[in-house]
């Protein structure tokens, strides 16, 4: 017995018939619902098992899922869960909220620019404590104030300036540089610079023995002497 087709529901003989989509067609029964338009098993789409062409194939839509009790149910435990792991995970990385920096060469130049700064803060400060020390006991300023004492004839001991260190390798300065930075040296053409450090490539530290001042300094403007 020929089966019935899925269209026209008159019957299926086999020199004609389409199987598809659980049913039985005829060749120009098998055409999509909407512009009628012949389809063949090469170019047709399927949906709720009736045949659609390309243009006019039903797209999907959004389905609103009832807020049931099981529903409730499922979104609480869900949540439940999810408040589980984050404690789980919590407990696990207590105390391992540091993170660790790569130490990479700008790094390390930066770090060894704040030690030496902080070298430097403290020679002042010992320097200053050394002056503060010379001065005299608070009764001979007292004495030193009153008006005929002859000890306001003598001249003011001055501290004498620190005289930049020596040793070290010493370099010179191919160019002027004019520190664009707190920490960085100026320099004219010509001037000698003293324990002179290399901190990477651009850049190294050293004493500007014109100036005493100590700090960073571009490395291609000074050369080895």
């Amino acid at each position: 017995m020929n089966p019935p087709c899925g269209r026209c529901r008159k019957p299926v003989y086999p020199t004609e018939k389409i199987n598809c989509l659980d049913k039985f067609w005829h060749k120009g029964c098998f055409s999509c619902e909407v512009c009628k338009m012949a389809l063949s098993m090469g170019n047709y789409k399927g949906f709720e098992k009736k045949p659609y062409c390309s243009m006019h194939y039903p797209k999907s839509s959004f389905t609103i899922v009832t807020d049931t009790p099981e529903n409730k149910r499922l979104k609480q435990q869900t949540m439940l869960n999810s408040q589980a792991l984050y404690k789980e995970e919590f407990e696990k990385n207590k105390g391992k909220g540091f993170s660790i920096v790569t130490d990479t060469p700008e790094m390390q130049r930066v770090k060894k620019t704040q030690d030496q700064i902080s070298d430097i803060k403290y020679h002042e400060e010992f320097e200053k404590s050394k002056i503060r020390s010379d001065a005299p006991p608070p009764e001979n300023r007292r004495d030193e104030e009153e008006p005929g004492n002859p000890r306001l004839i003598q001249p003011a001991v001055q501290p004498r300036p620190v005289a930049p260190p020596t040793g070290g390798p010493r370099y010179q300065a191919l160019y002027s540089y004019t520190a664009a930075e707190a920490d960085e040296v100026s320099l004219q053409e010509g001037d000698l610079i003293l324990n002179v450090e290399t901190i990477d490539a651009g850049w190294a530290f050293g004493v500007n023995q014109r100036t005493g001042q100590r700090g960073m300094l571009p490395a291609n403007y000074i050369r080895p002497i």
